[in-house]
């Protein structure tokens, strides 16, 4: 198992939740409806199905229906449609 950074450790030591370190992606899930994800490194695959999307650590798989990019930007993408998944696949 991998152990983590000092800094990544701190909030948990004290029991505050644990906040993204800078440049880390944040996927943030908003009902079933939108998907927002930040320092993303481009899209990959893009259908009405399935949306993946590049990250530091791999891959961010997005699926189900009626899915589309409503804002992207070098720092973030929002996704929205009807989202049945979100698969993390680590390099």
């Amino acid at each position: 198992m991998r152990r983590r950074g000092f800094m990544e450790q701190i909030p948990l030591s004290v029991g505050l939740p644990a906040e993204p370190a800078p440049g880390k992606p944040l996927i943030e899930l908003i009902g079933d409806r939108r998907v927002l994800i930040e320092n993303h490194r481009g899209i990959t695959a893009y259908g009405c199905h399935e949306i993946q999307v590049n990250v530091s650590f791999g891959a961010v798989v997005v699926c189900g229906s009626g899915l589309q990019i409503v804002q992207m930007t070098q720092q973030q993408l929002v996704i929205i449609g009807c989202i049945d998944a979100i698969t993390i696949k680590r390099r």
